[in-house]
């Protein structure tokens, strides 16, 4: 699960790997442990952080899931979101 957040800055970028996971996007890393910290657009600021790293646990809106033609059978979220496929969330952003 992650924000969505707006303009990220990061402290100690010297020890952020980054991975480019496709054509359009990429994946921050710790360097040290190897904890996932975000993934971006390469294009368009876009950045989600994953909501574990971040306080006010109970102030985060569960509202959208992604990629849900591709969701394993075995879980079901309870809370009523807004679901998007995978073709619709690449055309949301113009991706390919």
């Amino acid at each position: 699960m992650v924000v969505d957040c707006g303009e990220v800055s990061i402290q100690g970028d010297d020890s952020v790997g980054v991975y480019p996971s496709s054509d359009w996007a990429e994946r921050g890393f710790c360097k040290q442990c190897g904890t996932h910290l975000f993934y971006r657009l390469k294009e368009g600021g876009f950045y989600a952080i994953p909501v574990g790293m971040l306080d006010g646990e109970d102030d985060w809106q569960f509202a959208e899931q992604v990629f849900i033609d591709s969701k394993p059978g075995y879980y079901s979220f309870a809370e009523k979101t807004r679901n998007l496929t995978g073709e619709e969330l690449f055309a949301q952003f113009g991706a390919e």
